[in-house]
C-alpha cells in the first residue's frame, strides 16, 4: 500500500482528499495544514506522495525542493482550484510531478496518481537497465 501526506490550508480539502486517497488504497499516513508541518511528516513517515496546495508551494518557502532533495523518490502532486500554464510550468521546473485539480473527481485523482506512479517506475526501470549496445 502507498502511504500519502496531504497538505493543505483548507480543512474540507484534507478531508475529502484523504477519503477519495484511502477509498483508492492508499495509506493516508498525515495531513496538515502548513507546508513545514507537511516537511516534517514526509520526513517522518516517508510516504510515496505527498499531495500539497499551491499555496502552500508559494508561500515563499521551498518545500518542493527540499521535498525533492531529501526524499527523491517520493511524488509530489501540487492540489489546486485553478492551474494555468504559468503555474503548471513554474511547479514542473520546481520539482513537482503530477496536478490534482479541485474539485476533486475521485476517479481522476486516483487515475492521475496511478499514471504517474507507473511513469516514475519505468522511468526509474530504465535508468538502472544496461544498455544492450554496449
Amino acid at each position: 500500500m502507498l502511504k500519502a501526506v496531504i497538505v493543505d490550508g483548507n480543512a474540507v480539502s484534507r478531508s475529502m482528499l484523504g477519503t477519495v486517497l484511502a477509498d483508492g488504497s492508499y495509506d493516508v499516513v498525515g495531513t496538515t495544514h502548513t507546508s513545514a508541518l507537511g516537511y516534517a511528516l514526509a520526513m517522518k513517515h516517508r510516504p510515496h506522495v505527498v499531495c500539497i496546495a499551491r499555496e502552500q508551494v508559494e508561500d515563499g518557502n521551498d518545500v518542493v525542493e527540499q521535498l525533492r532533495a531529501d526524499l527523491p523518490k517520493t511524488l509530489v502532486f501540487l492540489v489546486s482550484g485553478t492551474l494555468d500554464a504559468q503555474a503548471v510550468q513554474s511547479a514542473a521546473a520546481r520539482g513537482v510531478h503530477g496536478f490534482i485539480v479541485k474539485p476533486f473527481k475521485a476517479d481522476t485523482v486516483l487515475r492521475t496518481i496511478r499514471n504517474t506512479v507507473l511513469a516514475f517506475v519505468k522511468k526509474q526501470q530504465a535508468a538502472v537497465k544496461p544498455d544492450p549496445q554496449s
